[in-house]
């Protein structure tokens, strides 16, 4: 499907407070996620590089041993492997992140989670 609406699409959770829509082509992977103000993802890292510029909202994040405060029109890159963590100061919050290659444990849960709907 080479169209979609984001607004259409089924969220999973992905941590508490941490919903996500995804779309995934053979390369890359876009993931649509909604978060609830104090909602943190813990720190981890994979072996995907990843993109995100937020939405909406005000986040803190550390990546590597960088960490910054962002809002809306901010962008990050994350390369592979690198530790990374982030937090919701302001919310809800509005994140696009994009994983290449995509990642395939989100899939299979996506895949889960639509198949349950």
């Amino acid at each position: 499907m080479p169209f979609f609406r984001e607004d259409q699409l089924p969220k999973m959770e992905l941590f508490p407070g941490l919903h996500s829509g995804l779309v995934a082509g053979e390369h890359l992977m876009l993931s649509f996620l909604e978060m609830e103000e104090g909602c943190e993802v813990p720190e981890h890292n994979h072996p995907h590089e990843q993109a995100g510029l937020v939405l909406v909202g005000k986040l803190r994040f550390r990546i590597g041993d960088e960490e910054r405060v962002t809002g809306p029109g901010d962008a990050f890159i994350i390369p592979p492997g690198v530790p990374h963590w982030g937090i919701v100061e302001e919310g809800p919050a509005r994140v696009l992140d994009i994983f290449s290659p995509p990642r395939e444990d989100y899939q299979e849960k996506y895949n889960a989670f639509t198949r349950v709907k």
